[in-house]
């Protein structure tokens, strides 16, 4: 037990985790929490209309469906990353969840430290060798922006196409590329441009590469950049024509006479069913989870939001040509069309 609290004081344990931004109390509370606590700790902040709010939202309502205990810790400095999950892991918490690529080597680390607590990473890469109370689960995004790249093609005015991602990762990089792939496909002379904003939580650096590429004549841009994306869509707001390819549907309230569609990833359905898993009888650990197409947590959709409210000639054409969409979401799905999985650029 010594051990254990030198270890913990050397790694700045108190200070990290009150620096991570927990909640007010977190500490105390944990130390009497019961078995069967479920902890969401998501590195990016809430309010994003989008994956955070959406994990938060659903881990709230499960909770509330099974009659857990549950936590949701935003960890904003990566140097207290394994500070947070070993006071979770010490509170005898069920369920560990946290979220994208960052957390990997902390989980890696901590995991086999605490064989009874149950790890789930979100947005996550396999761990070679499998870890047997880790999960990941990965996401095929860049199918649905392979239909989103259709579907620019098809109604932009300009046939200049722009994506905008938070940072240049091999899945970021395939989801602009399958962009790329899906415009091509059905529009030969369409060019298509990707910028990465550097960061998924700058929303003034997303206006700011939106606002030139719209001033360079594109007129649809796929986000790909979480928190950044509000900014992006403020830029589409400043003039008509602009439009906006999204992630949630929190997000029709942005812009509903820019945000045309959605290559929708619905991280909240996402954790529901990881969690729901995990506390049930089904889980396996040591598993890697692939999250595609007819899931119900990845799809492309038109705005309903849109086609009530936005620019009613680009609404009849978007309405003309969605059943090719939907014909070649079909093909995704029986196989007879290829997207590349391309992660360089």
């Amino acid at each position: 037990m010594t051990d254990k609290l030198n270890r913990m004081d050397r790694r700045g344990f108190l200070m990290a985790s009150a620096a991570a931004g927990l909640a007010a109390g977190l500490l105390p509370s944990l130390a009497q929490a019961q078995t069967g606590l479920v902890a969401l700790v998501h590195t990016q902040a809430a309010g994003d209309s989008g994956p955070v709010d959406s994990m938060i939202e659903k881990l709230k309502q499960l909770a509330s469906e099974k009659g857990f205990e549950y936590r949701a810790v935003y960890a904003s400095d990566p140097a207290s990353y394994e500070s947070i999950f070993r006071t979770l892991g010490d509170a005898g918490a069920a369920v560990i969840v946290s979220t994208f690529n960052e957390v990997a080597e902390p989980f890696k680390a901590l995991a086999p430290e605490y064989p009874n607590t149950k790890w789930i990473q979100i947005f996550g890469d396999p761990i070679e060798p499998a870890i047997p109370n880790i999960v990941t689960v990965s996401y095929d995004y860049y199918l649905g922006c392979y239909l989103s790249g259709m579907f620019a093609a098809k109604i932009s005015k300009t046939g200049k196409i722009g994506y905008i991602g938070g940072i240049s990762i091999p899945p970021l990089n395939a989801d602009f590329n399958a962009l790329k792939a899906g415009a091509l496909a059905v529009n030969p002379s369409a060019t298509v441009t990707a910028a990465f904003a550097g960061s998924f939580q700058d929303p003034a650096k997303g206006q700011e590469i939106a606002t030139q590429m719209y001033n360079d004549g594109i007129d649809y841009i796929q986000t790909d950049s979480a928190a950044t994306d509000g900014g992006i869509i403020a830029a589409a707001n400043e003039a008509d024509g602009r439009l906006v390819s999204a992630i949630s549907p929190a997000q029709y309230k942005l812009g509903p006479k820019s945000v045309i569609g959605l290559v929708a990833l619905d991280f909240g359905v996402s954790l529901y069913n990881e969690v729901a898993k995990a506390i049930g009888s089904d889980w396996a650990g040591g598993t890697h989870v692939h999250t595609g197409l007819g899931t119900g947590v990845i799809d492309f959709v038109y705005s309903p939001v849109f086609d009530m409210e936005g620019n009613q000639e680009i609404a009849a054409k978007a309405k003309e040509v969605w059943p090719e969409i939907e014909a070649a979401k079909k093909g995704i799905l029986d196989g007879s069309i290829k997207v590349p999985f391309n992660t360089e650029l």
